[in-house]
């Protein structure tokens, strides 16, 4: 099945287009600030942990030469 976002099934107006995407982003911002919390949790959870091999060297360490 193909589908163009060019195809009739999806022809807006240019100010269609524009209330349409001005109503998901306020969707989209209304629910992250509702879910902030659950999606830093999700986001903290899948960041790596620190391997604390002593052998890496320590590129960017507590004390800046600077």
């Amino acid at each position: 099945m193909t589908s163009s976002a060019h195809s009739p099934e999806y022809a807006v107006s240019d100010e269609a287009a524009a209330y349409i995407a001005d109503a998901l982003m306020e969707i989209a911002l209304q629910f992250e600030a509702t879910h902030f919390a659950q999606i830093r949790r999700h986001y903290q959870s899948n960041t790596p942990t620190r391997d604390d091999d002593p052998s890496q060297l320590d590129l960017f360490g507590k004390h800046s030469p600077f």
